[in-house]
């Protein structure tokens, strides 16, 4: 079975190779075009001295081209570094400065590298399957980026999952908006479809607006989603065609409320499967086949043919703590990363000896497997010595009917520890009291858990993959605040 990114290529282009695969804006490609595709590129990059490890730093658009360029990097066992084409020159700088890759591709050296006439690309053995793929930025770039080394055997085991995962077929056609320098869009929809014979709709970028007339004018079948990206598409007007579309699935997580789930499937004619999963390791959770345990993230995933090849546990200082506490999710499987690059002491805080993973996530195991999550553990708020989780107070917040998106932290506190923060979108051309706010999140949650704080803003931050960049919001106190110790008066940055 293969174990390697171009062995499973080589794989689908041999078994299929007049079979529809790439579908990108006009163009088609059948698996065949696109495997010779790859080996042009995999050429003028041999001609520029690339070869097995070496380091090729690429800003990673969702192109046609781009997507062939990383196939042919890993066709020559070399090592992409995926760059934000978004990013900033400082970013860039960091990010080059941090890796010292042999080769960085800008967009013409991209196209350069696919010139009309195919070539045979040069011989080799080729990479192994646990020889270094990726390096995936997981934060800012502007110092030391924490880069995820990720192998070619945990990305095709991704690949090999995701389709028996979601009941794909050959007959489906997956579409991702989501950007190829991270791990969903390649691992998950390029590898699955390619796993399963099936053909990819490879979008520019997320547009809630346009985004259901692609999956029409494509034929698409099944999505990936992440972050807001499914309540940006509910925000939209409704049509009475929304569910007229060929999409049957969507992959997301975490997992909305039972409600929202099935209002969301109803509108949009298709079924909802809740998962999660990290770059550290793309096999965390999923429901299991034919069960809809709403709310959750569903078991712990496992392999289609290897069998049961991941395990999950909960941990608390160390320590495994029974179904129904709170704790960290540890995974341990053949697709936990490699580390963090060139950052031995990072890799060691989140990696055990014994090959567990620490995932920073919060969950409970139920009692009947599942796994519920919580929150970030470095996003929990320590107030009046207790622990409260944003994403609870967020989801509260959440379900007001004149509120689009909302983001909550801990902000500095006078007395001790932190005070909660909420910063609140509403929707369009609505208008929110925060004391209306205040008083619709204390009937839904503990007293300690209700917002001091609530800011009325335009727009919340996002990275690119649609999470909100909590980072970027200010803890420091605002005239725009409303504060419930002090409803009556503006807020002072002496808090």
């Amino acid at each position: 079975m293969a174990r390697t990114i171009p062995h499973l290529l080589a794989g689908a282009a041999d078994a299929a190779p007049d079979r529809p695969w790439l579908f990108h804006e006009d163009t088609t490609f059948t698996f065949g075009e696109a495997w010779r595709r790859v080996g042009t590129a995999a050429a003028g990059l041999a001609e520029r001295g690339i070869g097995p490890g070496d380091l090729v730093l690429v800003p990673m658009r969702n192109t046609a081209e781009h997507l062939f360029v990383w196939l042919a990097l890993m066709r020559l066992g070399a090592i992409l570094v995926a760059a934000n084409p978004a990013g900033s020159a400082v970013e860039r700088a960091g990010l080059t400065d941090q890796t010292r890759p042999r080769l960085v591709l800008d967009d013409p050296d991209v196209k350069a590298l696919l010139p009309e006439a195919d070539t045979d690309p040069p011989d080799g053995t080729g990479p192994e399957p646990d020889d270094p793929a990726v390096l995936i930025p997981t934060s800012g770039t502007t110092g030391r980026s924490k880069l995820v080394t990720q192998t070619h055997r945990a990305y095709v085991m991704a690949g090999e999952g995701f389709p028996w995962w979601m009941e794909l077929t050959a007959d489906d056609r997956l579409m991702t908006s989501l950007p190829l320098f991270h791990i969903n869009a390649p691992a998950y929809s390029v590898l699955g479809s390619v796993a399963a014979r099936a053909g990819l709709v490879l979008l520019p970028r997320f547009s809630p607006g346009t985004f259901l007339d692609s999956a029409r004018r494509f034929g698409a079948t099944e999505f990936n989603a992440i972050g807001a990206m499914i309540e940006m598409l509910m925000r939209q007007p409704e049509r009475p065609d929304d569910a007229d579309t060929p999409l049957r699935l969507a992959y997301t997580g975490p997992s909305p409320t039972e409600a929202r789930q099935l209002e969301i499937e109803r509108r949009f004619g298709l079924r909802l499967v809740c998962g999660y999963a990290l770059s550290e390791s793309p096999y965390g959770t999923i429901w299991p086949r034919g069960t809809r345990p709403y709310g959750t993230l569903g078991t712990i995933r496992q392999h289609p043919t290897l069998g049961e090849i991941n395990e999950g546990r909960v941990t608390r200082d160390d320590k495994p703590v029974a179904p129904g506490e709170l704790g960290e999710l540890e995974l341990r499987n053949p697709a936990v990363m490699l580390g963090y690059w060139g950052m031995p002491e990072e890799t060691a805080r989140v990696i055990r000896p014994d090959g567990w993973l620490r995932t920073g996530d919060l969950v409970i195991e139920n009692a009947d497997g599942t796994y519920t999550f919580v929150g970030r553990e470095k996003e929990v708020i320590r107030r009046r010595g207790e622990n409260l989780s944003p994403a609870e107070v967020e989801e509260a917040l959440a379900t007001h009917p004149d509120v689009a998106e909302v983001a909550v932290i801990g902000v500095p506190s006078d007395l001790s520890e932190e005070e909660v923060k909420a910063f609140v979108v509403t929707a369009s051309g609505a208008t929110v009291d925060p004391a209306v706010l205040n008083l619709w999140a204390a009937e839904r949650l503990t007293r300690y858990k209700v917002p001091r704080y609530i800011e009325l803003v335009g727009e919340l931050p996002h990275t690119p993959t649609g999470r909100v960049a909590k980072h970027q919001l200010s803890r420091e106190r605002t005239t725009d605040e409303w504060d419930r110790e002090n409803p009556d008066k503006e807020s002072t940055a002496d808090g």
